[in-house]
C-alpha cells in the first residue's frame, strides 16, 4: 500500500488528525514555521530586486532531517498547515526546505479538524497557491524593513531594546491620540432633572425625565436656569399627553469572528487577547475528551467572516428545534446579513460538534477552555435563533410649558436570550403591562435635580483597540493579539484595570515616530496597504511591486532620521526604597523578567532588589503591606512585604474586609507551590 506523509504545524494538531486516518498514513508536526530571515542581518537583498535570503531557523535542523527521513518513504505528501496566508507560507517553505517533489507534494486545507473536513480536504487537494504566499511574503517584508530600518535609530536616540513595527507603531500612535484627547478635554457643565411622580393604581412612584417643551428639548446649562425653570414646575399641574406602546425587536449578534471574539472574551471573561488566541488555539487543535480521544472543539479561530457552513447551519437549526422548540428557530438567512468588507475565505468561529453540548464537556475542560467554549458554543448558537422581543411603553408627561418623558421596556419572547443574554440587560418597569392612558391621575411626589459635566473619551482597553484597529482596516485577525502584546512588552503601553495607559517612553517613541516617520504612523496609509496586500492575495499586483514602491521613501527618512534627531535621555523611575550599601535612593529597572529595584550608583554599587508592587491592603497578620509575589513556578500570588517572617498569602487580590478571611485558607497552598 502507499504511504502517505501529512505534515501539520503543531504536535496537538497531529495527534487529532491522527485519529481520522488510517495506518496507511504518517502525521508530524512541523513546530511552526522552519525557515525565516535571518537575525543578525536584513535578510532582503534590496539592491537585487528585494530578493529575500530565508534561513533554516535556529534549533530546527534536527527536525527537518526527520522530516526528510520520512519525506523518502513517503509516495505522497500532504502540506496541511492553517489555512490562511501564514499557512499558506509554511507550507511553501517546507517546500523548499524539504526539497520536495512538485508531482507528488499537494496543499489541504480544513477550516475544522473533523473526520468529515479532514477526508474531504484529500479529495481535494491542490498545489499551493502563490498568491497567498506573495501576500505573506510582502507583509513579511514590509514588517522587516519597518523593524530592521528604524529600530536601530530607536536605540541609537533613546536606549538598546526598542522596537518600531509597521502595525504596533500605528496602534502606539491611537493610544497616544487619545490621551492627547483626554489630556486636553474641557468638561463642560449641565443639569438634569427628573420628576418622581406618583401614579394612581401605583404604590412605588415613577421617574420622568426633564425633556424641554413640547416645541423642542432643552439643555439644562446650569443652575440659575435649572432652579429657574424649578421654581416654575413647582406650581405646574402634571398630566399625561400621550402613551405609546410597541413591539422592540432585538436580533443576535452573528458568530464570532477573531476581531468580536477577542472583544466579547474581554468584556465577559477578563481576558487578554493573547490568553484568547492561546486557549482558542487549543481548543481548535484538540483536546482530550473521554470516548472521542483528542478532539478539535471549534472551527479556524483567525478568520474575518461570519459565514458559516450549511451543514453547521442546519445542524443548529435541528438543535435548536430539538431543545427550545420550533418556535425559537429563525427563519432568516444569517449568512446573507454579512458585512459586505468580509473576506469569505473561512468561516466564523463555531463549535464543531453540536451534540459535545456544555454538560457534556466541562469535566474534560480546564476553567477558562470552558468559559471560552461556551462563549462561542452559546453565540453560535444563539445566531441561529429568533430575535428576542421586548414590550416597550412610552410616556409624555407635560407640566405647563415644560415636558418630561419616560420610557421602559420587558421582555414578552426571549429568543436568542434563553441562549445567549451577554451581559446586557432588558430595562423592566412597573410602567409596563399595566392600564395607563391619558386619563390617568398623577401627581408630584419630589423633585430630583442634579449637577453633572460632561466626561473625556474612555481610555483603550484591548477589547476597544481590536475593535478600533479593525474599523480603521489596520492589520488582520491574526495580528492583533502580538500587535497589543508587543507594546505591552516594550513597556510603551501599561494596563491597569482593563485600561491601557501610555507611558513616558511610548509617548517619546511616539513624538519620534511622527516627526520622522509619519507616514508609518498614518492611519490610513497604513489601511491603504492592507488593500493592496489583499491585491496581492488576489492576483492583480505583484509583491515586489508593492515593496520596491514603499522601500525608498522609507529608506530616504531612515537617513534623514540619523542626522536630525537629537538624542533623548529618559530618567530612571526614583523609589522611596534606600540602598543598604551606599544609602541612594534605588530606582525601577526593567530586566527580563520585569521590574527590579537597582542603584542608581551603578558599577561602584551593583546592589539590586526585587521590585515588590503594593496593593494598598494591610497584612491581617503583621499589618505591613500586602505586595504582588510570583511563585517558582511563575504563577501570580498576594503576600505579606515581610515575608518569610510573615507567612500571609491569597491567591486572589484581597481586599481590606476579605484579607483575614483568607489568610488562614490559602497559607499552605502557597508554600506546597512555592515547594513545587
Amino acid at each position: 500500500m502507499a504511504k502517505n506523509l501529512v505534515i501539520v504545524e503543531s504536535p496537538a494538531k497531529a495527534n487529532t488528525i491522527k485519529k481520522f486516518l488510517g495506518s496507511n498514513y504518517e502525521v508530524i508536526a512541523s513546530n511552526g514555521h522552519v525557515r525565516d530571515f535571518p537575525k543578525s542581518s536584513l535578510g532582503i537583498d534590496v539592491e537585487h530586486d528585494f530578493e529575500p535570503k530565508y534561513i533554516t531557523i535556529r534549533g530546527k535542523g534536527e527536525l527537518l532531517a526527520k522530516l526528510r527521513k520520512e519525506v523518502k518513504k513517503a509516495d505522497k505528501i500532504y502540506l496541511a498547515t492553517d489555512p490562511d496566508r501564514e499557512g499558506e507560507a509554511i507550507s511553501w517553505h517546507l517546500l523548499q526546505a524539504l526539497k520536495l517533489d512538485d508531482k507528488k507534494t499537494s496543499r489541504i486545507t480544513f477550516n475544522e479538524i473533523t473526520k468529515n473536513a479532514v477526508k474531504n480536504s484529500i479529495k481535494q487537494a491542490r498545489k499551493i497557491d502563490m498568491d497567498l504566499v506573495d501576500a505573506q511574503q510582502a507583509r513579511r517584508m514590509l514588517d522587516r524593513l519597518v523593524g530592521y530600518e528604524i529600530s536601530p535609530i530607536l536605540w541609537e536616540k533613546i536606549k538598546r531594546g526598542l522596537s518600531a513595527g509597521r502595525v504596533q507603531s500605528v496602534a502606539l500612535r491611537i493610544i497616544a491620540d487619545r490621551e492627547e484627547e483626554i489630556n486636553a478635554f474641557v468638561p463642560v457643565e449641565y443639569w438634569s432633572i427628573d420628576a418622581l411622580l406618583k401614579v394612581h393604581g401605583l404604590r412605588k412612584p415613577i421617574k420622568a425625565k426633564f425633556y424641554g417643551t413640547k416645541d423642542g428639548k432643552i439643555a439644562l446649562e446650569n443652575g440659575e436656569q435649572t432652579n429657574e425653570i424649578l421654581e416654575k414646575l413647582k406650581k405646574a399641574e402634571f398630566v399625561i399627553s400621550e402613551v405609546k406602546s410597541s413591539d422592540r425587536i432585538r436580533k443576535p449578534n452573528l458568530p464570532f469572528t477573531t476581531s468580536t471574539l477577542q472583544q466579547e472574551a474581554s468584556k465577559e471573561l477578563n481576558f487578554s487577547t493573547s490568553k484568547t488566541m492561546r486557549i482558542a488555539q487549543q481548543l481548535y487543535e484538540g483536546v482530550e475528551i473521554k470516548g472521542r480521544g483528542l478532539t478539535g472543539l471549534i472551527s479556524y479561530l483567525r478568520t474575518d467572516s461570519t459565514r458559516v457552513s450549511d451543514e453547521a447551519d442546519a445542524s443548529a437549526r435541528q438543535y435548536i428545534k430539538d431543545n427550545y422548540g420550533e418556535d425559537y428557530v429563525t427563519g432568516e438567512n444569517v449568512n446573507a446579513r454579512s458585512n459586505k468588507k468580509i473576506q469569505d475565505a473561512h468561516e466564523a468561529i463555531r463549535p464543531t460538534y453540536l451534540d459535545l453540548s456544555l454538560p457534556l464537556v466541562k469535566e474534560e475542560l480546564s476553567r477558562d477552555q470552558f468559559r471560552l467554549y461556551q462563549l462561542i458554543w452559546k453565540r453560535f448558537i444563539a445566531s441561529r435563533m429568533k430575535p428576542a422581543v421586548y414590550e416597550t411603553r412610552s410616556i409624555k408627561i407635560d407640566a405647563g410649558e415644560y415636558r418630561f418623558t419616560t420610557s421602559a421596556s420587558r421582555l414578552k419572547f426571549d429568543g436568542f436570550m434563553a441562549v445567549y443574554a451577554g451581559s446586557e440587560e432588558s430595562q423592566e418597569d412597573n410602567i409596563v403591562g399595566i392600564d395607563i392612558d391619558k386619563d390617568t391621575r398623577i401627581e408630584l411626589d419630589s423633585f430630583e435635580d442634579a449637577r453633572h459635566f460632561t466626561q473625556p473619551p474612555a481610555h483603550f482597553t484591548e477589547a476597544s483597540l481590536v475593535k478600533t484597529l479593525e474599523e480603521l482596516g489596520i492589520g488582520r485577525p491574526s495580528t492583533y493579539a502580538p500587535t497589543i502584546t508587543t507594546i505591552l512588552a516594550r513597556r510603551y503601553v501599561v494596563k491597569e484595570n482593563k485600561n491601557l495607559y501610555i507611558t513616558e517612553l511610548g509617548e517619546i517613541v511616539n513624538d519620534i515616530m511622527k516627526k520622522a516617520f509619519p507616514s508609518i504612523v498614518d492611519v490610513t496609509f497604513t489601511a491603504n496597504f492592507e488593500t493592496l496586500l489583499e491585491s496581492v492575495e488576489t492576483g492583480d499586483i505583484g509583491w515586489k511591486t508593492v515593496v520596491s514602491n514603499f522601500f525608498p521613501d522609507l529608506n530616504d527618512a531612515v537617513l534623514h532620521a540619523k542626522d536630525t534627531l537629537e538624542k533623548v535621555k529618559i530618567a530612571d523611575e526614583v523609589t522611596d526604597v534606600v540602598c543598604e550599601e551606599c544609602g541612594r535612593n534605588m530606582v525601577i529597572k526593567y530586566g527580563p523578567h520585569g521590574k527590579f529595584l537597582a542603584c542608581p550608583g551603578f558599577p561602584e554599587c551593583r546592589n539590586t532588589k526585587p521590585f515588590l508592587e503594593k496593593i494598598g491592603v494591610a497584612c491581617p497578620k503583621c499589618g505591613k503591606d500586602i505586595v504582588v509575589r510570583k511563585t517558582k513556578k511563575g504563577r501570580r500570588y498576594y503576600g505579606c512585604e515581610n515575608a518569610p517572617e510573615c507567612d500571609y498569602m491569597s491567591w486572589t487580590m484581597p481586599g481590606k474586609e476579605t484579607a483575614k478571611e483568607t489568610a488562614k485558607e490559602t497559607a499552605k497552598e502557597a508554600h506546597d507551590d512555592k515547594d513545587a
